[in-house]
């Protein structure tokens, strides 16, 4: 009997293993997930169709404005923070001055697990925050190529939008890297002064 139960207490062991790597490829938002590509890639898709099948020009631009523009938002105030627990913002101070500020939520056991960003909603986050901009540069090469003038402020301002909103989160996310590399620079340089005077202090 006490064997029986040893083997009981295993099994619930590798069930609770599968348990916790299913939680990290689980899609806690899913909401979020699916808006995070909705707004862009429906827009890539408009520029598409109106490009290809045709249209009225005026519609398909607002369209696509409007598209980018809820994009933007969306990614810059929601979807950062919710899947990759990333934020940043612009803010003015009181001498009129731009500060850009860029955070990240740190990593601890103080999270709930809601709040903790999966390893599936990681992917989707950066994978369609990469991608589509490279797109949106691709449609201003061929939009110059081609000479579809009349096309080059909305391709322009999707460049713009989702160029900000990768540079931003890029910041956030290297941005402890690139202060820890400053500092460490910072050091060593301190210390190789500090040798070269005590040498020549010597002789």
């Amino acid at each position: 009997m006490k064997l029986d139960s040893n083997d009981d207490d295993d099994v619930a062991l590798f069930d609770a293993e599968e348990d916790s790597a299913a939680r990290k490829n689980k899609i806690r938002h899913p909401v979020a997930s699916f808006f995070h590509l909705f707004f862009r890639v429906t827009a890539i898709l408009v520029y598409l169709l109106c490009g290809s099948v045709g249209g009225s020009f005026i519609a398909c631009m607002v369209t696509i404005i409007l598209l980018l523009s809820c994009d933007f938002w969306t990614v810059k105030n929601i979807t950062g923070r919710l899947m990759v627990g990333l934020r940043w913002w612009n803010q003015v101070d009181d001498d009129g001055k731009n500060h850009w500020v860029f955070e990240s939520r740190k990593a601890g056991g103080n999270q709930s697990s809601a709040s903790r960003s999966s390893n599936a909603e990681s992917r989707i986050f950066w994978l369609g925050l990469i991608i589509c901009p490279v797109v949106w540069v691709i449609f201003a090469f061929f939009t110059l190529v081609s000479f579809k003038i009349k096309w080059l402020a909305v391709v322009i301002l999707g460049v713009v939008l989702q160029g900000a909103n990768l540079y931003g989160y890029v910041r956030c996310k290297v941005g402890a890297r690139t202060n820890l590399k400053n500092m460490a620079t910072n050091y060593f340089g301190r210390q190789f002064l500090k040798q070269a005077f005590t040498k020549q202090e010597e002789s």
